[in-house]
């Protein structure tokens, strides 16, 4: 419950107020890294190699080709940005197997409405599977779909590579949008220490001790003692709409080391009525 002014200030700017971050993808910013691609197809172009070297650098290099590529059909104020040009570029940092899923028709007219991108976060997480993963979250200036001007869009999800042609390239990438008006004004789930207490504590019972939260920038770890006999540890990034999303979870029993595990309290601890 919000009981002064002082509270409603800082709820609103923590929910209601858009990113202040800057942007991570500023590289490849000069129009002499596009001419070679100018009318090419996507089957046509080669990446240079030093763009896919490491993990890290084949995502940023990615969203800095997406930078200014627009797919605004309705807009009529002259060029925007780099144009179409970065799509087929973009496309070809896509894994040999993620592009047989997804055509490249399919991911251009995916960026429907979308005049720019800044990529505001970028963390790699740990990966059950043990594969390479990273969190990203983005801000868009879209289009809407009648004459009304742009808008701007936050996104989050998670990318997935994988090694191969001696580089590294995205073999998945999950994307979901961002909920700026329910989710502050409805339910506890935004809010990564009542999704402990709620979800571990009061549906599992498995809680013997919370402690503090313990936060870096957009990363937080909580971490209990469990009724079990065993220390937790749940990860969670907190997005520009001020929800926090579970990114991972791990237990340690006595002397031992810290391993992830999924658990899910909607299966494990809630049963149908």
């Amino acid at each position: 419950m919000l009981r002064n002014q002082a509270d409603i200030k800082a709820y609103h700017q923590k929910y209601f107020r858009p990113s202040c971050l800057p942007a991570l993808n500023l590289r490849l910013n000069s129009y002499k890294f596009f001419d070679p691609f100018y009318d090419k197809t996507y089957d046509q172009i080669q990446l240079p190699k030093e763009l896919t070297n490491t993990a890290e650098d084949t995502i940023i290099n990615y969203f800095s080709i997406l930078r200014e590529a627009e797919n605004m059909s309705r807009r009529s104020c002259g060029t925007v940005g780099q144009a179409r040009i970065p799509f087929p570029i973009a496309y070809n940092f896509l894994s040999k197997g993620y592009q047989k899923r997804f055509s490249y028709d399919d991911y251009f007219h995916s960026f429907a409405g979308i005049g720019h991108t800044s990529l505001i976060k970028l963390c790699r997480v740990p990966d059950i599977k043990e594969g390479i993963k990273f969190f990203y979250e983005i801000e868009t200036i879209e289009s809407f779909k009648d004459s009304r001007g742009e808008y701007f869009g936050y996104y989050y999800g998670f990318i997935k590579l994988i090694h191969e042609q001696k580089g590294y390239r995205i073999s998945d990438v999950e994307q979901f949008p961002e909920d700026f008006l329910c989710a502050p004004y409805h339910g506890w789930d935004h809010d990564a220490e009542a999704v402990v207490d709620v979800k571990f504590g009061n549906w599992c019972k498995l809680i013997k001790k919370r402690h503090p939260l313990i936060q870096d920038e957009y990363v937080k770890y909580i971490y209990f003692d469990g009724n079990d006999g065993a220390d937790y540890c749940l990860l969670f990034f907190t997005l520009t709409n001020g929800t926090d999303i579970e990114i991972a979870q791990f237990r340690r029993f006595v002397d031992g080391d810290w391993k992830q595990i999924t658990y899910k309290p909607e299966q494990h601890c809630l049963t149908e009525s």
